[in-house]
């Protein structure tokens, strides 16, 4: 069948439509990712300023909704040496459960697992030898305040117990 110029006209329309059609269903997010337990962790969707208790500035932290938002991305920047990392938080449906992988441009890498309980989000690591040979447990704790504010509070623990503060931050939405 030869086509001329005309027919080819007549379908660029069409499929322009279509392709475009197509585009705006991919944008929206999917039913699948729109459940309650896919929105408990929103809270900590925005650009924040984070502060140490002595309240000096230790980085930002810009967390957004991806992929069609059935995941939230994490980007951190120190604000006192070139240490970046970025986290990927997802709702894991067959687990029933928080899980987060996060990575950083010193190599690091650390898996986290758990749920909301009220205003906290508690995600920890399986157990992982230290240096020193001792089994710890990385567990961080994001608490929804009042104010809308957020605090970042990773624990590390040795048999069930608090053993160091890794990090303690206050998240600020940023201006």
């Amino acid at each position: 069948m030869r086509r001329t110029a005309s027919s080819i006209c007549f379908i660029s329309p069409i499929l322009a439509l279509v392709i475009a059609v197509q585009a705006h269903a991919q944008a929206q997010p999917t039913a699948a990712c729109q459940t309650e337990s896919h929105r408990q962790f929103d809270f900590w969707i925005g650009e924040w300023t984070v502060t140490n208790p002595n309240g000096k500035v230790a980085g930002q932290n810009t967390i957004k909704a991806v992929e069609n938002g059935c995941a939230l991305q994490e980007n951190w920047r120190s604000a006192t040496s070139p240490f970046t990392g970025r986290s990927f938080n997802y709702y894991n449906q067959s687990a029933q459960q928080w899980e987060q992988l996060w990575l950083d441009n010193q190599g690091g890498s650390l898996k986290l697992a758990g749920q909301r309980r009220g205003n906290q989000m508690i995600l920890q690591s399986q157990p992982t030898a230290n240096p020193a040979g001792v089994e710890q447990v990385q567990r961080i704790t994001w608490t929804l305040n009042e104010d809308h504010s957020v605090r970042q509070l990773w624990e590390v623990l040795v048999d069930g117990e608090v053993s160091s503060v890794a990090f303690d931050g206050l998240y600020t939405k940023s201006e």
